[in-house]
């Protein structure tokens, strides 16, 4: 950017030149363009509510992490090097910014200040919150099972106050255990979740179980889905009954176990989907043998 600025101040007329007299103007004024941009906050909601992720607002509050103009100017230039059309945000299209911002993270070092400083410039483009393009970033991320960096993705977006769902914490919760800091998945469950039990998804619940049951929490697993039923919660597949079942068997609680296959021995009655699918599966290959 600064290179094309340059070499166009050598083409100006004389006449411009009184104005555009020396290459350090060009420098402060981007410098100053890059002080409005980049250091913008998008945070809009400083609440631990969980959101919809609507009613965004552009100020100014604190700056970015890059401290500096000329460490900004430079990061963007790097950041940008490969791509003809210049930075983020000019004359690229939704699907370029996207794989620029995958590529761009999959390459850096895990560094929690070079990640944030990357996103920081990347959004510093952006009229809008790119919220959408984030969140298609960390599918991207999830396919290449770069847990580390979905954590730091993530943790970075929240703490813009953007992206406060159920399901930025869930994709959370399960990097996090994946990433193998099971601790810190639990707490944030317990700290921004577990408190509204009735509108949790039954996704998200059967992942808090999962997590408790391979990190041998049992009793805990045993407390979340009792509470779950004192909501009014039932168990929509039989595989989160049997995960309580083996729970009960290695806590010694026969009782309660008999208990929970009677009360929900309808499941076990109706076949699951992955029944239902092996079955379809099945019965297309029979037709097929047939035919052939």
């Amino acid at each position: 950017m600064l290179g094309h600025l340059r070499r166009s101040s050598q083409r100006l007329p004389v006449a411009n030149l009184a104005v555009y007299s020396i290459q350090s103007s060009h420098i402060e004024f981007i410098a100053g363009w890059c002080r409005n941009h980049s250091t913008r906050n998008f945070s809009v909601d400083t609440s631990n509510k969980v959101s919809n992720d609507r009613g965004y607002q552009s100020r100014e509050l604190k700056p970015s992490l890059v401290k500096d103009d000329v460490a900004i100017i430079k990061h963007i230039q790097n950041s940008t090097k490969e791509l003809k059309q210049g930075p983020v945000g000019k004359n690229l299209s939704s699907a370029e910014k996207r794989k620029f911002l995958v590529n761009t993270l999959l390459d850096l070092e895990d560094s929690k200040e070079g990640v944030y400083s990357t996103l920081d410039a990347w959004v510093a483009f952006e009229q809008e919150f790119p919220v959408a393009s984030l969140k298609q970033a960390l599918v991207a991320l999830e396919k290449e099972e770069q847990w580390h960096r979905i954590v730091q993705v993530i943790k970075w977006m929240l703490s813009k106050g953007q992206g406060k769902t159920i399901r930025t914490y869930e994709q959370l919760v399960c990097a996090l255990e994946k990433d193998n800091r099971a601790d810190e998945a639990c707490r944030i469950w317990e700290l921004k979740i577990a408190h509204d039990l009735q509108s949790v998804p039954w996704r998200f619940c059967r992942l808090m179980l999962g997590i408790y049951y391979r990190n041998n929490r049992l009793d805990t697993l045993v407390k979340l889905f009792k509470n779950l039923e004192a909501c009014g919660r039932k168990p929509p597949s039989k595989d989160i009954v049997r995960k309580v079942e083996d729970t009960y068997e290695m806590l010694g609680l026969v009782e309660e176990k008999k208990e929970l296959l009677e009360k929900y021995k309808e499941l076990f009655d109706k076949p699951s989907s992955n029944d239902r699918k092996k079955g379809r599966q099945f019965k297309k290959a029979e037709k097929n043998t047939k035919t052939g």
